[in-house]
């Protein structure tokens, strides 16, 4: 199962031992009886912001016992009796564990089976338990009640006032504010109890919903025929504010009176639970507002729920297949709470694991059928979900902690055959996962097992993107809007078993204008649905520019300013840093290791473009922080992509040798040499950077795997980029056969001219010493500069009626002339014309032409023989 419940608590093992002991202690007769009756008479009445738990029994004389578990020292605490036979409707204990409020019902005295009597009234009590002492009656009414103390976020100290709800089943909620004070020592008592002052904070609502852990109220109005959602938020100082208003498509004028997480409701028959709409109200730290809900529902063909995201601005209706219809069930739909996912779930039909953080595309949610056994670990009783990914499984007695099962999503990763639940699975598990190392080196692991898997998505780009993202989320929440999540932006594939309706809905109206905290993350995330109609999202469209400027001025020689440059250098090279200082392991030969300034170039205008994109974005963050957050993030990206060539490496256990080029090759070097092409082309899209030394992998290894053509095929199309350090090995390694001169040939011509002339200077080769020559003739002569006519030869000396070599000629005098102290000047000059004979030759044809074949040979030898000191040098 996608979710694993671990319990937190249980009666079984928590309370009832302990029961045991304290009957055992008083030596009670016929105790084992008692027992079981207790067992039975057992169950959970709430679970207080704090963690404790308040149980409920009846002993063997049909008394009310109230009980606490206190789940920072686990330790049991009586609480109350109630000398009656009574049932519990509703309980609460305040923080100070002093004040006991509690609403009970009379039971029939005959049988006393807890039935309960038609028209029996409602007592709401008000006890002081420190010690036991006076009970105040708070209500007395033939309606049922419910109570909740309030528990603000405040020191140690005891509060010198008490807050309590009571929500009344005739459609209203008071506030009841109550003093106490300290007599006799520690003896807490009710100050004026015959007065406590109250405030009715809401009238007429219909549903109601009490979050524990933020201390808020979700109620709905009928206004015109119209579901409004509002919220009390209620704060230290005890006071409390209605935060917004949000209208609801729903219809609610016939459902009656619910209540939610304000205790077990045990007038609701389990086997008629399915015939009730569902509807809750989930929150996360991020300013995420989802409405869950789901109809009456009488047909078990098929099912409807809708998930309102009011944090973007729209709702998406679902309708799932249901399978055989015999296969009924006694329990609707359920929803459940796990912080960045909702979990829709219908024991034994499907499990919908709902991204709301990020709910755009259908594919980063998670659909389940019974065929993937949804079924093996949620209980099939009625359980709700708290707080804090908190479920209660009022049934059972048990509290559990809902966790993403990691070890399951892996599994369900190697065997899934479907694009979107591997999207879905990789997605939650980058996400929710405690040991991320270790849990990206299994994706990797899978990545380079099943590179060509999917069809829908490149899961390289979306697993260095996806990843990327969680790295730099951990350290600021604020980057949802502003941070690439995904590297898909639409998905219209559809996903067996369930179909999708999405609308556009209103957004709450937020009634108060000053915010903190969560409130200030949703008002934000609102305003980026009214106002953000540029996608604020980055991308690498601005270095993908700056890098081909860069790169095009290098070629024609300009030259950006030092200081510029030495800035995107040292970024890059912090980045380096940054990544060799977090990994402790031996990095893979050549990786990391290369001076390749493109790549370089590359890193460090990734890192500059990046910090200016949050700068802009993230108001209110420190600049030293959001440096750090670019370096991390570029550092992530960049440490990926070496991980997955490294695992692919040891995977196929290629050994150091492969690095050089006089051995034959295999077939694991192909395999490499593939996924290093597809990690090539994941990043070329999206225009990432690439670790120095990448590109001279590859082309070793593209030597090693693809036939000549083939391979001067992926030079020319830009899949392999020759690297100094690549040819230069390919130059060492290999000797000058037929064969290999023909490959070290054309790869040289395809070598960018500045490493061209390096490697020439490397090759010891005839045809590596006439390029030198003519490369350095070439600069000669484009850094020629004519000198006055005065200077130059006697043109009566020497002239031919080829005009351009008349000009030619003077200009090789002139440099002659000024090359009279530079050995190496004459020598590539004397080079230049004894490997290519090509001006000779040129006028020799010239002249054979005109038909003067005894002209054209004195004038080839007049040139040869003309600039004497160069000729002299051989």
């Amino acid at each position: 199962m996608a979710v694993r419940l671990v319990a937190d608590f249980d009666l079984r093992k928590d309370v009832l031992p302990w029961l045991r002991a304290q009957r055992a202690a008083s030596a009670a007769a016929g105790a084992e009886d008692v027992l079981e009756t207790n067992y039975e008479s057992l169950r959970i009445l709430n679970v207080e912001r704090n963690g404790n738990i308040i149980y409920n029994y009846k002993d063997d004389e049909r008394n009310i016992v109230f009980g606490l578990y206190d789940c920072q020292t686990r330790k049991n605490q009586h609480l109350y009796t109630f000398e009656k036979d009574l049932q519990v409707v509703s309980c609460s204990v305040n923080r100070e564990k002093t004040l006991l409020a509690a609403s009970l019902v009379q039971s029939t005295e005959e049988g006393r089976r807890n039935e309960l009597q038609p028209g029996s009234k409602c007592l709401t009590l008000l006890v002081e338990i420190h010690p036991v002492n006076n009970v105040k009656v708070l209500k007395a009414v033939d309606s049922y009640i419910w109570v909740q103390f309030l528990y603000p976020h405040v020191g140690s100290h005891p509060l010198p006032q008490d807050q309590l709800l009571l929500i009344s089943e005739e459609k209203y909620i008071e506030q009841f504010h109550i003093q106490v004070t300290q007599e006799d020592g520690n003896r807490v008592v009710i100050k004026n109890s015959d007065h406590i002052p109250r405030d009715r904070i809401a009238e007429d609502f219909v549903w109601t919903q009490w979050d524990m852990s933020e201390q808020r109220l979700y109620y709905i109005d009928l206004e015109k025929s119209r579901s409004i959602l509002k919220c009390l938020q209620f704060y230290a100082d005890q006071s409390c504010d209605l935060m917004f208003e949000a209208p609801l498509d729903i219809s609610l004028s016939d459902s009656g009176f619910k209540l939610i997480n304000f205790g077990y409701d045990y007038r609701q028959d389990q086997e008629k639970l399915c015939k009730y709409l569902t509807l809750c109200v989930f929150t996360n730290h991020t300013g995420s507002l989802c409405v869950c809900y789901s109809p009456k529902f009488d047909s078990w063909e098929q099912i409807t729920y809708s998930v309102f995201y009011f944090h973007k601005g729209y709702s998406k209706t679902f309708t799932a297949a249901l399978g055989s219809a015999g296969s009924h069930g006694t329990q609707g739909i359920t929803f459940l709470n796990l912080e960045r996912y909702v979990a829709v779930y219908l024991p034994g039909h499907f499990f919908h694991l709902l991204n709301i953080q990020h709910p755009d595309l259908i594919c980063h949610s998670l659909f389940l059928t019974e065929n993937n056994k949804t079924n093996d670990t949620l209980p099939h009783s009625s359980f709700q979900s708290l707080s804090g990914s908190l479920v209660l499984d009022w049934y059972s007695g048990r509290l559990y902690r809902a966790f993403f099962d990691q070890s399951y999503l892996l599994r369900f990763l190697w065997n899934t055959s479907l694009d979107c639940e591997k999207m879905a699975i990789l997605h939650c598990v980058l996400s929710c996962g405690q040991d991320s190392q270790f849990l990206e080196g299994q994706i990797i692991q899978w990545i380079s097992e099943n590179v060509s898997a999917c069809h829908s998505f490149d899961l390289i780009q979306e697993f260095i993107i996806a990843s990327s993202y969680w790295s730099i989320y951990a350290k600021t929440s604020n980057v949802d809007t502003i941070l690439p999540y995904s590297s898909v932006l639409t998905w219209n594939t559809e996903i067996p078993g369930i179909t999708l309706v999405t609308e556009e809905i209103e957004l709450p109206l937020m009634k108060v204008h000053s915010f903190k905290g969560y409130w200030e993350k949703l008002n934000s995330n609102l305003d980026y649905v009214k106002y953000a109609k540029p996608y604020l999202c980055y991308n690498n469209s601005v270095v993908k520019r700056e890098w081909h400027n860069l790169i095009s001025e290098e070629k024609t020689g300009k030259r950006r300013s030092t200081a510029y440059m030495r800035n995107i250098l040292d970024s890059a090279k912090r980045v380096i840093s940054n990544i060799e200082a977090r990994n402790s392991e031996p990095r893979l030969t050549l990786l990391l290791q290369e001076d390749n300034n493109h790549q370089k170039l590359l890193l460090g205008l990734m890192v500059s473009e990046l910090r200016e994109h949050l700068l802009r974005h993230l108001q209110g963050v420190e600049k030293k922080k959001i440096e750090q957050m670019v370096l991390d993030y570029v550092s992530r990206l960049l440490d990926l992509i070496c991980r997955l060539v490294e695992t692919c490496w040891r995977r196929h256990d290629l050994q150091s040798s492969v690095l050089h080029f006089n051995r034959p090759r295999s077939v694991p070097e192909f395999e490499v040499f593939h996924i290093m092409t597809r990690i090539l082309e994941a990043t070329n899209s999206l225009f990432l950077p690439l670790p120095p030394g990448f590109h001279t992998l590859h082309t070793i290894l593209g030597v090693h795997c693809l036939p000549l053509h083939n391979l001067l095929d992926y030079i020319d199309n830009g899949v392999l980029l020759l690297t100094e350090t690549a040819v230069t090995r390919l130059i060492k390694d290999l000797d000058n056969s037929e064969k290999n001169e023909k490959l070290k040939f054309s790869i040289l011509v395809r070598l960018p001219p500045l490493i061209g002339q390096k490697i020439c200077r490397v090759w010891d080769h005839p045809m590596s010493s006439n390029i030198i020559s003519r490369t350095h003739v070439t600069q000669l002569l484009q850094n020629y500069k004519k000198q006055s006519r005065n200077s130059m030869m006697d043109k009566s000396s020497f002239s031919v009626e080829f005009l351009p070599l008349n000009y030619f000629i003077e200009i090789l005098t002139d440099l002659e002339s000024s090359s009279q102290g530079s050995q190496n000047a004459q020598r590539d000059l004397g080079l230049f014309f004894h490997h290519s004979c090509l001006v000779p030759s040129l006028v020799a044809r010239h002249r054979n032409v005109r038909g003067r074949p005894e002209e054209a040979n004195r004038t080839s030898q007049e040139l040869r023989s003309r600039p004497s000191k160069i000729l002299a040098y051989f």
